[in-house]
């Protein structure tokens, strides 16, 4: 008979995972690649110029937005009108990020979890609202990691008509898997509030009962969300942004494949 400190050994049955996914979806900048403190960084040196600051309150605001929304934040926020003209600004900037994005490296855990699901049979995609010559100065170095996507989707591709929040981006990267995914079997990754919102937003038509009013048709029709999002934002970012998640990591490194039914490492 086992003794009852035997008894007290027996590990814990593990708990159930929070759902079965089938297939994931990565944002990038700030998630899979360490691009965000080029964009800080090449931001505070032309603002400082001009005797302004740009602090993480004004870099929340403008995380996941498209290059002219996040422009116009900047210049609201900071002061910036009448000290140069957007286009000035975004020419500056880029002449300093055709530098800068190519020396980018990924972030801790990337490659190992990349590796592992496309490994195991998950499909994957990346939903990133960089546009597409931005995105090829930053992935030409990590072909390891964007080689393995079943497709990128990138924030000027032509279906993409609003940045984050909008679902825009998401409902077209969840269409273009081959098979017909169910956004209940959908993971989504990301780090930025814009992004966890645009996530959660995404119509799709599919299997659950009850009628909503769909902005994407203007039609009463059946409506879901993506209710799976993990979000690794950056540590300086306010724990308010934190709300929206499903889950909040500090890093891919605590990522726990079996907590959402994916196999384990």
């Amino acid at each position: 008979m086992p003794s009852a400190d035997a008894a007290d050994a027996t590990p814990a049955a593990a708990p159930p995972p929070r759902a079965a996914i089938s297939h994931v979806i990565f944002d990038m900048d700030g998630l899979l690649l360490d691009t965000e403190g080029f964009y800080t960084a090449v931001q505070e040196k032309i603002l400082a110029r001009y005797g302004k600051v740009f602090d993480w309150s004004v870099k929340a605001k403008m995380m996941g937005k498209t290059t002219a929304e996040s422009t116009r934040i900047l210049f609201e926020e900071c002061g910036l009108t009448g000290l140069l003209t957007p286009e000035q600004f975004l020419e500056e900037r880029e002449i300093m990020l055709k530098e800068l994005l190519p020396t980018c490296v990924p972030m801790p855990g990337v490659v190992r979890l990349i590796h592992h699901l496309h490994s195991n049979g998950i499909p994957l995609a990346i939903a990133t609202g960089t546009h597409e010559h931005h995105f090829a100065l930053k992935a030409q170095n990590h072909q390891e990691i964007f080689s393995l996507m079943h497709h990128i989707v990138t924030g000027d591709d032509p279906v993409v008509k609003a940045g984050k929040p909008s679902p825009d981006i998401f409902l077209a990267a969840m269409s273009r898997f081959e098979s017909d995914v169910k956004p209940g079997n959908c993971l989504v990754f990301e780090d930025a509030p814009l992004g966890v919102a645009a996530a959660k937003t995404a119509g799709m038509y599919v299997f659950v009962p009850g009628y909503a009013y769909s902005p994407f048709d203007g039609i009463l029709t059946f409506y879901y969300f993506f209710r799976h999002v993990v979000m690794v934002p950056d540590a300086r970012l306010d724990v308010s942004h934190h709300k929206e998640a499903d889950q909040v990591l500090s890093s891919l490194l605590d990522f726990n494949p079996r907590d959402w039914g994916l196999p384990p490492f």
